[in-house]
């Protein structure tokens, strides 16, 4: 299982509790699509789950995107995932993004707001911020792999499903 996080703009820890900190902790990856703020969370992030793949995003200290790339692709079971905090050109832009990356799935941030949108070419998924939502409902969240496809499902912090998605994968 991949367990997504984006916006935790914290300065001392993680903000992880319930739902989203049983998911990392059971995850076979997670990814982190930005805005850690610092590096003591980012350290947290890293404590918690076997495998972190993140980016930084616009509100990281030096010490966070030193440490981080502003975009990376990641391989899991099948799936190929690119990863961004944001790009310019709001949906069509990271649609261009995830085409440019061959992308399955396209992860992002910026916005605080849990979002799936499906185009002709990748599902774009941003899973809101489980510490930070900015009026808008906290959120995370996670992918089931199989042999046919895989399964997401946006998540709100106390575990209720906002959303479900879905597709086939386009490597093996």
């Amino acid at each position: 299982m991949i367990a997504i996080f984006s916006d935790t703009h914290s300065t001392g820890g993680h903000q992880l509790e319930g739902a989203p900190l049983e998911a990392t902790r059971d995850a076979d990856l997670v990814l982190h699509a930005g805005d850690f703020t610092s590096a003591t969370a980012l350290e947290a992030f890293q404590s918690e789950c076997d495998l972190l793949y993140a980016v930084h995003g616009n509100a990281d200290s030096v010490a966070v995107r030193d440490r981080l790339p502003t975009a990376r692709t990641v391989e899991y079971d099948g799936l190929r995932i690119a990863m961004t905090h944001r790009r310019d050109g709001g949906e069509t832009g990271l649609a261009m993004f995830g085409r440019s990356r061959d992308a399955d799935i396209v992860i992002s941030g910026h916005t605080h707001r849990p979002v799936v949108v499906e185009t002709a070419d990748s599902i774009l998924l941003n899973p809101g911020s489980h510490a930070d939502p900015r009026g808008n409902r906290a959120g995370f969240a996670t992918i089931e792999s199989g042999p046919d496809g895989f399964e997401g499902r946006l998540l709100e912090t106390d575990g209720r499903v906002l959303e479900t998605f879905g597709g086939e994968k386009t490597t093996d």
